[in-house]
């Protein structure tokens, strides 16, 4: 490396262009081989930081949705999925309902592709750019009780409510006591016309009110989720059972 290499490794990474300085070297030699113009060195260079540094920022807003697991909606057997049309998920992959910080409420018997659905959706999302947040329900209540004294809770707070979409999986897997509720409740309300929630739940409304806790706050935490939301109803047996695996089969 010659002295001037160096000394333009060392301004490039002065001026936070880390991802072109590791490239540098190579990219000299490559301008020399095919007689590159100036212009199209510098944009070489530039498409290469900007490339990084796009790929270190998805990275980082996967790991901070915390999915499960990663099932993106192209893996989603529509086909057996007959409450669901293909216009109706392309509608839904179009994410205007994002745009206009509309909720997704996805309800049905277990198995049916809820969870998987919301995760496409949060993973469309993110390849877009939006910060998202997947969060089972019995962890945003014990997250939400213990905000005040674990710094974990509070930084995993933080995240979710800076998100532009909220993921919550089973949204009445557990009842709540009236303390819970409350805190679900305030939870909800800042999140309320500026993040887009997505819900999952198995649960009928005929259930809400005893798994909420108070008939009060569950009117008052329905009242703002539903205020702008899409409910889409799915059906049909597991996923899980009818495409188990089992031991008993051809090796």
């Amino acid at each position: 490396m010659t002295s001037s290499t160096s000394e333009m490794k060392q301004w490039m990474k002065t001026l936070n262009l880390t991802e072109a300085a590791h490239i540098l070297e190579e990219s000299l030699l490559d301008a020399q081989a095919k007689d590159w113009s100036c212009g199209r060195f510098l944009q070489h260079l530039l498409r290469y930081e900007l490339q990084k540094r796009d790929e270190k920022q998805r990275a980082k807003r996967m790991k901070w949705a915390a999915f499960p697991f990663i099932k993106s909606l192209d893996d989603f057997r529509l086909e057996e999925q007959q409450s669901l049309s293909k216009r109706q998920m392309e509608q839904l992959r179009g994410l205007l309902w994002l745009e206009h910080t509309y909720n997704i409420i996805l309800l049905g018997p277990p198995g049916t592709g809820k969870t998987h659905l919301s995760i496409g959706l949060g993973i469309e999302a993110l390849e877009k750019g939006r910060r998202v947040s997947f969060v089972a329900m019995d962890t945003l209540v014990h997250l939400l009780k213990t905000q005040g004294i674990a710094r974990t809770s509070q930084v995993r707070m933080r995240r979710i409510l800076d998100s532009d979409l909220v993921i919550i999986d089973d949204l009445m897997f557990m009842a709540m006591d009236k303390s819970e509720s409350n805190l679900f409740f305030q939870f909800v309300n800042k999140l309320y016309s500026q993040v887009s929630i997505i819900l999952t739940s198995n649960k009928g409304p005929e259930e809400r009110g005893e798994l909420l806790g108070d008939p009060v706050i569950t009117t008052a935490i329905l009242d703002r989720i539903l205020h702008k939301s899409e409910v889409i109803k799915l059906s049909g047996d597991s996923f899980r059972l009818k495409h188990r695996e089992t031991i008993f089969g051809d090796f």
